[in-house]
């Protein structure tokens, strides 16, 4: 899951952005309204979490443009603003959902998880192709009942192809999901990913492939081997 933080406060965002990556989360920072208005037009995020009180463009109106489109992405707000005019101001515009400042990471990951479990597909936690499960809560992947370690990354990765199950997905999408700005990736990097995750999704299965790559296209999770 890909997540866009805009926060001026840079010992804030960077607080939010190590959390969330180690959370398995693709994270990208934004310090002004401005640049995050540009970014979330830019790059399909899965949830924008977006502060009120920024330079340039304010929270709100990032807000009310991103709803005109409009835009799938989740919003939380966070505001140092207590009053409920300003949570009743951002839900009526469009948000998902508001956190008040001082927060702790643990209140605001919950939020974050409850949110990324309102797709308009959804899906829920748990994520299935055969007998394979992926926990998106809990961090637990299994297939006939073993327990399969995965790094952050693979995770990620993972989670992207089980939530596109049955559908081809291009490098380029794996890469935007999966990874953040400031990582220098190749698509030669997503086939070593891919390489490693068949390595402990389907190798040690009898040979019963789930992880498909269609050729010139991309790669796919089949729901029967």
């Amino acid at each position: 899951m890909r997540v866009l933080v805009v926060e001026d406060d840079p010992t804030i965002a960077s607080a939010i952005k190590q959390g969330l990556a180690q959370e398995s989360f693709a994270v990208d920072v934004a310090y002004d309204g401005e640049d995050g208005l540009a970014s979330a037009c830019a790059i399909a995020y899965d949830l924008l979490i977006l502060d009120i009180m920024l330079p340039g463009i304010n929270g709100l109106e990032i807000t009310r443009r991103l709803r005109e489109v409009p835009t799938p992405t989740r919003i939380l707000i966070l505001s140092a603003k207590g009053q409920a005019e300003d949570k009743i101001a951002g839900l009526n515009l469009g948000a998902d959902d508001y956190l008040a400042k001082p927060f702790s990471f643990g209140e605001l990951l919950a939020r974050v998880n409850s949110l990324l479990r309102r797709p308009a597909n959804n899906l829920g936690d748990v994520l299935y192709a055969g007998a394979l499960s992926l926990n998106a809560a809990t961090h637990f992947v299994q297939r006939d009942g073993r327990c399969i370690e995965l790094s952050s990354k693979e995770f990620a990765v993972l989670e992207y192809l089980l939530r596109n199950k049955n559908r081809t997905v291009s490098k380029d999408a794996i890469i935007t999901h999966a990874w953040d700005f400031d990582a220098d990736i190749l698509p030669h990097t997503v086939e070593v990913f891919v390489m490693r995750l068949r390595a402990k999704i389907d190798k040690p299965f009898d040979g019963q492939a789930l992880l498909k790559t269609i050729h010139g296209l991309g790669y796919k999770i089949e729901d029967k081997p």
